[in-house]
């Protein structure tokens, strides 16, 4: 990096997550989410569970949220939680072979997707883009994430969510609909995937709305766990 370059405003700082066992940070890059992913998660949102094409939408960098509070966000009164696997990406490129893919993955962390529904749903309606659904302040709270090397790449590990000690999201990653290799060797069809890239791999049924005061806890077998409040 070019130490001596200025800029006419301050620039913001690089967003990174942490990472087990490791000193340095993991800069993120861009963050894609995979909709729809998990059969039983397309039914309950009113949709076909067969394997069709896969879609993607993005959340921002800066949406991560490490802190454990998740301040209730505005111009909405109905946000929603999502447990996902989150994949981050050590290499990219474009077209990149399904049996490569795995090859680009750094590691593994757990994600929630919070989705301001009722925005999302006009948006639907409208037919219009879903960023202001999902893409809001602190939407994209993450855990740290454990290397590839340390755990392999995961292909049977529970995921559930608790809200209040009460279970309302269980799932296994084998249940997704596209694998992670097939994510990556697709939006490398649509975009050039760079380090730093992270993934969020879709989330199980059960999806549903919090309060004030509610607190989540979430967990991906093997990889890790989350625990958020929301304030």
């Amino acid at each position: 990096m070019d130490t001596d370059v200025s800029y006419v405003i301050d620039p913001q700082p690089i967003p990174a997550l942490p990472v087990r066992g490791v000193e340095g940070l993991f800069p993120v890059h861009r963050i894609y989410c995979v909709g729809r992913n998990y059969a039983d998660h397309a039914i309950e949102m009113g949709h076909d569970p067969s394997r069709e094409p896969p879609f993607f939408f993005q959340k921002n960098p800066d949406n991560l949220l490490l802190t454990g509070e998740f301040a209730y966000p505005d111009a909405t009164k109905d946000v929603h939680y999502e447990i996902e696997m989150v994949v981050a990406l050590a290499k990219g490129g474009r077209d990149i072979p399904v049996e490569r893919a795995l090859e680009c993955v750094y590691g593994y962390g757990v994600g929630l997707d919070m989705t301001r529904r009722d925005l999302q749903g006009e948006m639907k309606k409208l037919g219009r883009p879903w960023e202001i659904g999902k893409a809001f302040e602190h939407s994209a709270p993450c855990s740290e994430l454990v290397p590839a090397s340390a755990i392999g790449h995961p292909t049977n590990a529970a995921v559930w969510l608790d809200v209040n000690g009460q279970r309302r999201q269980s799932g296994d990653v084998n249940q997704m609909i596209w694998k992670v290799p097939e994510m990556i060797a697709y939006l490398s069809g649509l975009f050039e995937l760079r380090p730093g890239d992270l993934i969020m791999t879709g989330t199980p049924a059960g999806v549903g709305a919090v309060q004030r005061g509610d607190v989540m806890h979430g967990v991906v077998e093997g990889v890790g766990e989350l625990t958020v409040r929301v304030v």
